[in-house]
């Protein structure tokens, strides 16, 4: 969930906002403060209740924040009017830097494939090792009986 002050924003800019996330199943709402630090208590979004102060949108995601934080720094960037003024992700309160560290990362599925690269390589190492030793043994076993095929 990312917090920002759309304060100069249009009611077609906000529009425009809105359909630009809701094309990755994301959603953008201007919320009352008092209702929003109501129906934060008690949730992850607790750790958040100071940014609930003048004008608040709430930018939010159900699945990969990657996403949402790259969508909400790429309209800033085209209309300065937008300013972030913090998140909460994985129930953890982020500044506006911190937002922007977060929408320079791959998506979740490259990180993925990442991870799961840097862990089959260890696997596939291990296991050409222990071919190479078998394939070694073999060849050894090989040798000895042409060897004593070729002395008798």
């Amino acid at each position: 969930m990312i917090f920002t002050d759309y304060r100069g924003l249009t009611v077609k800019e906000i529009s425009e906002l809105r359909n630009d996330l809701r094309s990755s199943d994301l959603e953008f709402r201007v919320v009352k403060n008092t209702l929003a630090r109501r129906a934060a208590e008690g949730t992850p979004v607790d750790v958040a209740k100071e940014l609930f102060s003048g004008p608040v949108g709430l930018a939010f995601g159900y699945d990969d924040p990657v996403v949402l934080a790259k969508r909400i720094i790429e309209f800033s960037k085209n209309n300065e009017k937008l300013k972030i003024k913090g998140g909460v992700i994985e129930g953890g309160l982020c500044g506006p830097d911190d937002i922007k560290a977060v929408s320079e990362l791959p998506p979740r599925e490259t990180l993925l494939a990442m991870f799961i690269g840097a862990m089959q390589s260890p696997l596939a190492r291990f296991a050409g090792m222990l071919n190479a030793t078998v394939a070694r043994f073999v060849y050894a076993m090989n040798a000895l009986k042409q060897q004593r095929e070729g002395s008798q």
